[in-house]
């Protein structure tokens, strides 16, 4: 039960209000007295504005009051209260994308704090270091930073800070290829965030840092348990403790992330039309500021969640989720938008809606995300190979740090085995391949993501080369991707391993998988793929093909007969459109048509279709 405010003093009852991390209430309290220059506010007060004033959305507001108390502390000889102080200004500049103010009131933390008896203040500072250490590649240096931390968080007896060493350690761990230790340390962390021992900034901090580290870690059981919890903590009416899991919520939806979701098409198609498309003006728009009262991890861990639903195959509430998550946003995590836009991107492109997904990426591109390998994989399915390799090379260039985001770098050499192949680069393929597969053996501990994408490079290139055993690495990389529920990567290996089949002569088992692949790639609405089965699949009898036409030819007819336009065949073959109108002036010729219905009419008649 809350407690009821006894007093009529403002201050008193915003320090009452602040202590329930009722953060509205306790800004308007104080924000209303602190308006008149008579009613001075002590140096703590000035401390709670603070957090009240950015739990609120108040942003500028927030850093304006930290200054003040950082004074305040100043004027009163109180260095730990100033070296707090200073180092929340030195987080909050750093996030308001202001570098030199944020190193300036870091210096000036140290300069608090570094010459003090222990005390807990300088857990701060011993994060800071490892922080910068890690960033460096010494990671000795880093964790005996992480483990002075846990020292003193252990010494002051703070729940909070000892959960925050737990995390610190676990990411340096993780940076160092001790994955095992890493999670363990993590997890543990993550004990106190569910349990409701921590307050609601570290709760909220921790959940963002856990989701991030698992999905740079590939572990996408852990991703998808901390997104549904971080989730239920965050929806609305917010207390700042973790939800009661025996109350009836209205958070159930997300229970059952986890299960494969399947949308149906019709109902795809009305969330799509009934919701706006993200803006296609030339620059991405803002998040706006938190409303009062409200959440400001909400957007941050809705970001999250994006990528998630996206891997899951829920693309039409992953786009939906990305809309709202670049509305929710602070304007001090626009990292996290970016990160929406780019899944919104990549939902895109995949449902064949190019130039929606190249306004996403640019999107991305101008809140500072480099929308790679999306943007990639968009130019290849718009006939560009050559900006495709480009791309992709340029990006795994820049990724010079492999220990950091490693599913990042997974995803970048997978997608340089695909853009490989379709420009018939073989032995490029296979170097991307190598290393991805090195990448995933050298994970502490087995990873069925890395080990899926591995094995799906793998399987691709054997088979591109015509050499024996693609069917062993792209079975291994089917029940991976089944095992994950992650629907449209199992369906693009379904389409390998019909390819692998046909090749061994068992045409039953290659319609098979290409009959499950185009139904799997109907329900997502992932349209050029279904296309392309439906293509392969009808193409699959080895018989003489009528009127003279050669494969390519019935292929193109086969999509002219389904409805596809010029346009629509050119991306559904990875061809230009230049190409199509030639196959087309061919068909009608050989077979002594004039007109593309009466080429589906010949179609029809054959048994092409």
């Amino acid at each position: 039960m809350l407690s009821v405010p006894t007093t009529t003093d403002p201050v008193e009852r915003a320090r009452d209000a602040a202590a329930r991390e009722s953060w509205a209430e306790a800004y308007q309290l104080l924000h209303a007295h602190d308006r008149h220059p008579s009613r001075g506010l002590t140096a703590d007060d000035l401390s709670v504005l603070a957090d009240a004033a950015w739990w609120s959305g108040h942003v500028d507001e927030s850093v304006t009051a930290r200054l003040r108390a950082h004074a305040a502390y100043l004027a009163a000889d109180d260095h730990r209260g100033a070296g707090l102080a200073s180092w929340w200004l030195y987080y909050e500049y750093a996030g308001l994308g202001r570098p030199a103010a944020a190193a300036g009131w870091l210096h000036r933390a140290r300069h608090h704090l570094e010459d003090l008896p222990d005390c807990p203040e300088q857990c701060f500072l011993e994060m800071t270091a490892a922080e910068e250490a890690s960033a460096h590649g010494d990671h000795e240096t880093a964790l005996a930073a992480t483990r002075r931390m846990t020292a003193l968080a252990l010494a002051c007896g703070s729940p909070d800070l000892l959960a925050l060493s737990r995390q610190a350690e676990s990411r340096v761990l993780l940076a160092a290829g001790r994955r095992a230790e890493g999670l363990a340390l993590l997890d543990d962390a993550m004990c106190a965030v569910s349990a409701g021992e921590l307050s609601g900034m570290v709760t909220g901090w921790l959940y963002c840092l856990a989701l991030t580290q698992c999905m740079e870690a590939a572990d996408f059981a852990r991703a998808v348990e901390w997104t549904n919890a971080a989730m239920e903590w965050c929806a609305p009416p917010w207390t700042g403790r973790p939800p009661d899991r025996n109350a009836d919520t209205d958070a159930a939806p997300d229970k059952d992330l986890a299960l494969p979701v399947d949308p149906d098409p019709a109902t795809a198609t009305a969330t799509a039309t009934a919701t706006e498309d993200f803006p296609t003006g030339t620059a991405a728009p803002l998040p706006m500021t938190v409303p009062s009262g409200e959440n400001p991890f909400r957007g941050v861990c809705r970001a999250h969640r994006v990528e998630v639903l996206d891997l899951l195959g829920a693309w039409a509430l992953a786009e939906a989720e990305a809309r709202q998550a670049c509305r929710e946003v602070p304007v001090d995590c626009l990292e996290s938008a970016a990160a929406a836009y780019y899944a919104a991107g990549d939902v895109q492109r995949r449902q064949g809606r190019l130039e929606a997904a190249a306004v996403s990426y640019g999107h991305a591109h101008e809140l500072g995300r480099i929308p790679q390998p999306g943007l990639a994989l968009l130019r290849l399915a718009q006939g560009r190979a050559d900006a495709a390799v480009a791309g992709v090379d340029l990006a795994l260039a820049c990724r010079s740090d492999p220990d950091h985001d490693v599913l990042g770098r997974a995803r970048l050499l997978a997608a340089r085995t695909e853009v490989a192949l379709a420009v018939r680069d073989v032995p490029g393929a296979a170097k991307a391949a190598a290393d991805l597969d090195a990448l995933a053996g050298a994970a502490d501990g087995d990873v069925p993501l890395l080990r899926a994408l591995a094995d799906t490079a793998l399987g691709s290139v054997a088979l591109a080369g015509k050499r024996p055993g693609a069917l062993l690495p792209l079975r291994r990389a089917l029940a991976g991707w089944l095992e994950l529920r992650v629907p449209y990567e199992a369906a693009q290996v379904r389409m390998l391993l019909a390819a692998a089949c046909r090749a061994a002569g068992d045409e039953e088992a290659a319609r098979l998988e290409l009959g499950t692949a185009r139904a799997v790639f109907e329900r997502l609405g992932a349209v050029p793929d279904a296309r392309r089965a439906a293509a392969l699949l009808s193409g699959g009898s080895r018989r003489r093909l009528p009127g003279g036409l050669t494969a390519r030819e019935a292929e193109v007819l086969r999509l002219v007969a389904s409805g596809g336009t010029n346009k629509d065949i050119a991306r559904a073959l990875v061809i230009s459109e230049h190409t199509v109108a030639r196959h087309l002036n061919n068909i009608f010729a050989k077979l002594g048509v004039g007109s593309r219905a009466s080429a589906t009419a010949y179609a029809y008649a054959h048994d092409l279709v």
